[in-house]
């Protein structure tokens, strides 16, 4: 039988994963927030950052402590910079804690693979094989009674919700993929930075890390899982001048004469009974605005039979979707719950 509640701790509750995290379980029906943890500000109300949690969070930020974790909470999620749980995780899973890890370090199951493109020392590798890849559409059956959970990434799961189904039936031609993927600015973090500078990004379109993305090895180690071989994707990512929201267009060569009608009752067929994927009807294209604030992966089709091409349009909200939201929703997997629970946010619009 399920448990029926359980006590969290958020560490890095500072960032805007992390107080995404608390803006979603301060309403959970089952988890309760014991601990907001953040290791540069300890010790002050985290109101003082976050002003808009003025008697709603009136606890003090606790500072990094696993024996102090351990007797606050059942759970932890690390929404840390990279490189800080590759050391805190596996002290948390020692002292008996579950884990679910938004930072990044267990995504890639090659350390070498880590450190080449996050430019830090991995975690140990019993640690990277340990942890569950948490896309929750595709394994959730794998993350339900686990114990540690690695949350994907923003892009990743954009990108990867959108493939799947089309890669692992033969749609398309897997050596084809080229994805163009544009982010809203909360993406880059609360950290100040010439790139986010409001007269830099306002009515700009930047590209950035083009070729070097962390995202690109996430995105092709499940793409080669699904496809049984090596998948190299060409991966392009761009700030755009809104605050919210991630919109990753696919292009592929179709294997054979598809038409959007077929892409269209794969994917409803792949995802039926996933509540958090919506599929749109013919013609009908996804906008970032329709799923803001909202858990939902929206994703629409349009084939071109000139050029033998799909594109797949992907959209998500990056701190929901793309960080905390599936988080949540990987703890109600995690814990037995309803997978929706907690999450029920129709998108705010306009």
């Amino acid at each position: 039988m399920a448990a029926k509640t359980c006590r969290v701790a958020i560490v890095g509750s500072t960032g805007y994963g992390g107080v995404e995290l608390i803006r979603l379980l301060l309403q959970h029906p089952y988890a309760t927030i014991t601990s907001v943890v953040s290791s540069s500000s300890s010790g002050v109300p985290i109101a003082d950052g976050y002003p808009h949690l003025h008697q709603i969070v009136t606890d003090n930020l606790d500072a990094i402590d696993v024996a102090l974790m351990k007797e606050k909470a059942d759970v932890v999620f690390t929404a840390t910079p990279s490189g800080v749980s590759a050391k805190l995780a596996p002290e948390l899973l020692a002292a008996g804690l579950k884990v679910i890890d938004l930072s990044g370090d267990f995504r890639l199951k090659s350390g070498e693979s880590y450190t080449r493109w996050y430019k830090h020392e991995p975690a140990p590798a019993s640690y990277l094989e340990q942890a569950v890849y948490g896309l929750a559409e595709v394994n959730g059956a794998d993350v339900v009674g686990a114990s540690f959970i690695s949350n994907p990434g923003c892009y990743s799961t954009a990108t990867l919700l959108g493939l799947i189904p089309a890669v692992q039936a033969g749609l398309i031609d897997p050596a084809t993929i080229i994805i163009d993927a544009k982010s809203g600015v909360s993406g880059a973090g609360r950290g100040l930075g010439l790139s986010v500078h409001y007269s830099e990004i306002n009515e700009n379109l930047v590209p950035y890390k083009l070729n070097k993305h962390q995202h690109i090895p996430e995105i092709e180690q499940v793409l080669g899982q699904v496809a049984g071989r090596e998948v190299t994707v060409t991966f392009s990512t761009h700030l755009t001048p809104m605050t919210r929201g991630i919109l990753s267009t696919i292009y592929a060569t179709v294997n054979g004469s598809y038409k959007e009608e077929d892409f269209i009752g794969l994917y409803r067929q792949y995802y039926e009974g996933r509540q958090f994927v919506r599929i749109r009807d013919k013609g009908k294209y996804p906008g970032t605005k329709e799923v803001w604030g909202s858990n939902y992966c929206d994703i629409g089709f349009s084939v071109d039979e000139r050029t033998g091409r799909v594109l797949i349009l992907s959209v998500i909200d990056n701190l929901m979707k793309g960080a905390a939201g599936q988080a949540v929703q990987n703890l109600n997997l995690m814990m037995g719950w309803e997978e929706g629970a907690g999450l029920a946010f129709t998108p705010v619009y306009p």
